[in-house]
């Protein structure tokens, strides 16, 4: 009895470990990193006929944004009982209120209006391999928020309304690699929030996925190496805020690389910031939400801070739809998103924020050491304005940083929402080794190591992830 079981085991150990594959795939961080280098493919588009490339994509077709009243809007209605603004075909997304107390912070207590966008939308790169270097496939996609229309975007960036075609409009290109077994290889796949103050428990898939297809490209497509990604993110407003979470995620962290905190020690520290957070937060009807008065340009508050909820009417040639009407939100200032970093034992470590953001599905996310839209803290004293903030103002007064560039936030549902990312180096007089509670010290690969699993990291963090990701700046 003991043989047989024992040859049956055997064999059927044999035969199973044909099915077996590697965990990872040991190549990708160097074949992610070698696209990194390349910085003029030779066989694509070149890096210096970028701007071009979007001008004439820009002067291809007809695209139009103007502001309309919210009461204006053609398919959107304030419901009667709730006051909240939704569409007539019941999807794509409604403008809600929310009601927040947490424990923690100088504002405790407030209700606003906010995004609530249940669908999990797609936003997919598809890479190809070109003479040994991986290319993506960007789009110049226009969205009606964005200040300059184009910019570009992922292969794809579409919701589910989007790509089931409820507008009743054109099909969405490229789809199919992302949604259809056998058409492309995923390489990264993860599930990550989108903004905690504007949108209510919002995700998006983001995917990177290799084809060996032949692939026919549209004219308002083209190859770019990552490297001439990065030499973009250095420009403000060219790459937008899908392609910066999506290149964020790709798996480019080596392991074995020293840190000031193990990974597990890392993790314990940030479950612990999320455990201590005592945060009560539900949507209530928009007609509730006290504070905030409708006037000719939308919804706002009186003392004109934070944002305003925006109508616009929108016609873009390029689009699976060519016109239609919606809200957006529009923040008031330019905001400030900012690591500080500094090299400890030489290894690089950035300075991380656990924060609290009502929108988030989990209590807090990892952000950078400062986010803030300095306009908003003004009317606060000195003492409840955000840690580090002022370091970040003064290193910007005194030209003290490493990297610099302003990006539009998400144009579909955001007007005019730009933010100013930086690095800012810095020494242990002005954040040392305990930089106290809420913040820690990782390194670029520990973040990466967490990017690629869903809710670790906010958008704000994983913009600047990209820009270290793709090379724009260099720790």
């Amino acid at each position: 009895m003991s043989g047989g079981t024992g040859t049956a085991t055997a064999g059927g150990g044999a035969a199973a470990s044909l099915l077996l594959s590697p965990r990872t795939d040991p190549s990708l961080a160097a074949r992610l990193a070698h696209s990194a280098t390349v910085r003029d493919s030779g066989c694509r588009l070149r890096t210096d006929e970028v701007g071009d490339w979007l001008a004439d994509r820009a002067r291809a077709h007809h695209f139009q944004v103007e502001r309309v009243p919210l009461t204006g809007l053609d398919g959107w209605s304030f419901q009667e009982g709730t006051g909240d603004l939704r569409h007539r075909s019941g999807r794509f997304f409604s403008v809600v209120g929310l009601s927040v107390k947490k424990s923690e912070g100088p504002i405790t207590e407030w209700r606003q209006p906010i995004i609530h966008q249940p669908e999990v939308g797609i936003l997919g790169l598809l890479t190809k391999e070109f003479d040994g270097v991986l290319h993506f496939l960007m789009q110049a996609k226009m969205e009606p928020g964005n200040r300059n229309l184009l910019q570009i975007s992922p292969t794809v960036q579409a919701t589910r309304s989007n790509y089931q075609k409820v507008h009743k409009g054109s099909a969405v290109r490229y789809l199919e690699y992302f949604t259809e077994r056998g058409r492309s290889r995923v390489l990264s796949d993860s599930l990550q929030s989108e903004h905690g103050s504007w949108f209510y428990h919002k995700v998006n898939r983001n995917m990177l996925v290799e084809t060996e297809d032949e692939v026919e490209v549209d004219p308002d497509f083209c190859w770019l190496t990552l490297g001439q990604i990065g030499e973009l993110l250095r420009d403000d407003n060219i790459v937008n805020m899908d392609a910066r979470t999506i290149i964020s995620c790709f798996p480019v962290a080596v392991p074995g690389t020293s840190a000031l905190h193990s990974d597990t020690e890392l993790l314990s520290w940030f479950t612990a910031e999320r455990a201590r957070h005592d945060v009560d937060v539900h949507t209530v009807p928009l007609a509730e939400v006290g504070g905030w008065e409708h006037d000719e340009q939308g919804l706002a508050r009186p003392d004109g801070r934070y944002f305003r909820v925006t109508g616009v009417t929108v016609e873009a040639g390029s689009r699976e739809v060519s016109g239609w009407s919606q809200p957006l939100i529009e923040p008031t200032g330019t905001g400030i998103a900012a690591f500080l970093y500094r090299r400890i034992g030489g290894v690089p470590h950035l300075l991380v924020n656990a924060k609290v953001e009502a929108g988030f599905l989990d209590t807090a996310e990892l952000a950078p050491t400062v986010q803030a839209t300095p306009g908003n803290w003004e009317p606060l004293a000195p003492e409840l304005r955000p840690r580090f903030l002022d370091t970040v103002l003064d290193a910007v007064a005194e030209g003290r940083v490493r990297y610099e560039a302003v990006h539009s936030e998400e144009g579909g549902r955001f007007l005019n929402a730009e933010i100013r990312y930086l690095f800012i180096e810095v020494d242990e007089e002005t954040a040392p080794l305990d930089p106290g509670p809420g913040y820690q010290w990782a390194t670029p690969e520990q973040l990466n190591t967490l990017s690629m699993h869903g809710r670790y990291l906010n958008v704000q963090a994983r913009t600047l992830l990209a820009c270290v990701n793709a090379g724009a700046v260099r720790l």
